[in-house]
């Protein structure tokens, strides 16, 4: 297992699964957002059975959490070893000519991206664990879409969720299509899958903002 990591390949196909991961993690947690725009119940039974239940909160959250790390470690570390492994050339090169600009900076999104899951983190998920492991409090399972809303309030909250999600997309547009590139099944569905992945880069994050600029003005 080792020597799967020490080889280039074996960390891009690391790399691409963790991604799938975290994609389709986005999907379900953006489905569950979505009802909160339309409706409180429902989104407040949803939050509650993913707070409550043991195989979500002990099993899959842990997985969540090792995977938003390997990911983002594992992509500094190739970042950092491309640049190394092209040197100075790297930097002369028409890299404009060669690459989309996104895919030369994709360490940039990535950094503004983790800079938003620690926000992101200290907003929902360390509250969460303090509510439940620490403090200890009895659980209601109706305070999760007040709390939702009041986490929107602040405009500079609001304003950082945008942002973070604009540089999402930018993300996505490019790792989308990288991720299937990496595992060798792009050939003859290339185009669908560039297609593909710039449609999920707008939906995803332009979902997550509608939820967030919902709040602002609905609260």
């Amino acid at each position: 297992m080792s020597g799967f990591f020490k080889s280039s390949v074996g960390r891009k196909i690391a790399m691409a699964l963790s991604a799938f991961f975290l994609m389709f993690f986005l999907i379900l947690h953006l489905a569950v957002n979505i009802t909160s725009l339309f409706s409180d119940d429902l989104f407040n039974e949803l939050s509650h059975f993913m707070g409550t239940n043991p195989l979500v909160q002990f099993a899959l959250q842990p997985v969540l959490v090792f995977g938003v790390i390997f990911h983002f470690v594992l992509g500094f570390i190739l970042e950092i070893k491309n640049k190394k492994a092209n040197g100075v050339a790297y930097a002369k090169n028409n890299g404009a000519a060669n690459s989309s600009w996104m895919s030369r900076n994709m360490i940039f999104s990535g950094a503004a991206i983790l800079a938003f899951i620690v926000l992101h983190f200290i907003d929902f998920w360390i509250p969460e664990i303090n509510h439940k492991y620490i403090a200890a409090l009895p659980e209601d399972p109706v305070r999760y879409f007040h709390e939702l809303q009041e986490k929107f309030v602040p405009l500079w909250r609001v304003a950082f969720y945008v942002v973070a999600f604009v540089f999402l997309g930018l993300h996505l547009a490019h790792g989308f299509t990288s991720a299937f590139q990496s595992m060798g099944v792009t050939a003859g569905r290339k185009k669908a899958l560039q297609n593909f992945g710039k449609i999920y880069s707008i939906i995803i994050p332009l979902g997550f903002i509608i939820v967030a600029l919902f709040h602002h003005f609905n609260h």
